[in-house]
């Protein structure tokens, strides 16, 4: 079992009875799934306004908090349609596209609060657009392997480490009330993500080879 496997089945352990309340109460994965998106769109807005205030570094902490807590979302939404036998190939299609919307839309806001910073932070923006390209490529490499019927699941940066790495950032540039830890995330998933998704393309490649 990787590290992967282990966290995931403690917090599910934890979530298990939240999961339950929710079928009790007729909440769907769907609907679940738009309200971390709704999340990752609040956690926008407040760095949205650190950008603008730039002097108000603590914003950016509190849209960390946020993203990590809409992350919970995105286990919940996957364990719900398990455990109450409510999957769906629409359901799957709808999770993956908000996933989607989700990271452009938070990273968005980082790359304002970059290019709000001042001019040395210029490259920081761009640096943040870099990881907005290699999130979307790897999860768009492995929606293209699946097509082929080839399981695309390699790579240091997925979904999960792009969320807690994001998350713990702002949170700390809002501690620290310092753009550095936050830019260093970003740099981390620009350059970690990026090789991910062409780690993926030369998997698929070794595949397709041996077929």
């Amino acid at each position: 079992m990787n590290y992967r496997d282990f966290l995931q089945k403690i917090i599910y352990h934890c979530i298990d009875p939240l999961i339950k309340a929710m079928l009790k109460v007729g909440l769907t994965p769907n609907i679940v799934t738009f309200l971390g998106f709704a999340g990752n769109i609040v956690a926008a807005v407040f760095f949205i306004y650190a950008a603008l205030h730039y002097q108000d570094a603590s914003t950016m902490g509190w849209g960390g908090a946020i993203i990590l807590f809409a992350g919970l979302f995105d286990m919940m939404d996957g364990r719900l349609a398990r455990v109450g036998n409510l999957s769906s190939e629409f359901g799957a299609l709808w999770d993956s596209t908000l996933d989607r919307y989700s990271e452009l839309v938070s990273l968005f806001g980082i790359v304002l609060y970059f290019t709000e910073a001042g001019p040395e932070w210029f490259w920081m923006g761009i640096v943040t657009f870099a990881a907005m390209i290699g999130s979307v490529m790897v999860s768009y490499v492995r929606a293209r392997a699946e097509g082929l019927q080839i399981e695309c699941k390699v790579g240091l940066m997925q979904r999960p480490e792009r969320v807690v790495v994001t998350a713990l950032g702002a949170i700390l540039t809002g501690i620290t009330e310092s753009a550095w830890p936050v830019a260093i995330a970003m740099l981390l998933i620009a350059i970690l993500a990026n090789i991910t998704a062409f780690w993926r393309i030369w998997h698929c490649y070794k595949v397709l080879e041996k077929k």
